[in-house]
């Protein structure tokens, strides 16, 4: 959401919807059932406690972001899954070792992706990263995720970028991008009946939802395939456009198995997964497969036009 002084954006909840209003004049409306997250980086921007606790009480987060894009606090429901007891005990309990495993897969996931997405671009040392993914041992005590990382960026976005969370251009497009995504993942998590702070690698005192950004790893690369594609089209800074297609991420399909599912499906079968690891103490996780070259190419394919969109959001 973007607001200017003489524009005040407002968000409340009404007969089931969440309604926009800007200058008092209602904008737009969503059914409360169809939110899956609301990211604010909208510093006028206010909002009602019914619609905070209605959104709440679907399980939908909302993400308040600084001015470069990057998260800085999220709502965290108290009431989720029904045995989220019992799941919660079972994560608290959950050994270094299972956890060394569970991180293990994730981060092979991660290195296979960007492996994936490399190719893709058919950029030089693609194939490595397969080979990086086998070598990873149970709790990655080689740091194969930061060497991975090294190749990676440089190769898929140029010598000279720079990973800078402060940053503009691409980087602030990630940021906005990762945010769409750590909410995805948060969300899941939550429903999963798991606690977001109980993370499995990351394990920062002030970080409430280590556990969302473990998780969140191996989707990472989908946002980076569509930020390449936007800077290829000329895209530097967000824009309401922009903004719904990192968005519509959420609903792109990624193979688990035998069966095709959106990103959203597919983070909330990650953290039933993840759940279900803790409490029978084995390692497996439902996690998706890199997209084939096709797929690659429906996601980062051309901007569509969108007509009439050109009013904040």
């Amino acid at each position: 959401m973007r607001s200017t002084p003489r524009s005040l954006l407002h968000l409340s909840a009404y007969r089931g919807f969440l309604i926009v209003a800007k200058d008092r004049e209602e904008v737009g409306r969503v059914a409360l059932d169809d939110v899956h997250a609301v990211i604010l980086h909208a510093h006028g921007c206010t909002w009602t406690g019914n619609l905070v606790a209605a959104l709440a009480e679907r399980g939908s987060p909302i993400v308040f972001c600084n001015t470069h894009h990057h998260p800085v606090a999220v709502t965290l429901p108290i009431e989720g899954f029904h045995a989220q007891g019992g799941r919660m005990r079972a994560q608290w309990d959950a050994g270094k070792p299972l956890a060394k495993q569970l991180w293990r897969r994730v981060v092979m996931a991660k290195i296979a992706m960007q492996g994936a997405l490399l190719a893709f671009h058919d950029a030089p040392g693609a194939t490595a990263f397969d080979l990086i993914a086998r070598r990873v041992r149970s709790g990655d005590p080689d740091n194969l995720e930061a060497q991975a990382a090294r190749r990676y960026w440089p190769a898929l976005m140029g010598p000279d970028f720079r990973r800078d969370r402060d940053a503009a251009g691409a980087n602030a497009l990630l940021n906005y991008g990762y945010a769409v995504m750590r909410a995805t993942v948060a969300r899941a998590v939550i429903a999963a009946g798991l606690h977001p702070t109980i993370g499995i690698f990351h394990a920062n005192r002030g970080n409430a939802f280590a556990l969302a950004d473990d998780l969140v790893e191996p989707f990472r690369p989908l946002v980076d395939a569509l930020v390449v594609a936007m800077l290829g089209q000329g895209v530097e800074a967000l824009d309401p456009e922009i903004k719904r297609r990192f968005a519509r991420l959420i609903a792109f399909d990624v193979r688990i198995g035998a069966e095709m599912s959106p990103v959203s499906v597919a983070a909330q079968r990650l953290a039933q997964s993840l759940a279900r690891s803790f409490e029978m103490n084995t390692s497996d996780l439902a996690l998706f497969v890199p997209p084939t070259l096709m797929e690659w190419a429906a996601l980062t394919r051309p901007l569509d036009p969108f007509p009439g969109s050109s009013g904040d959001e």
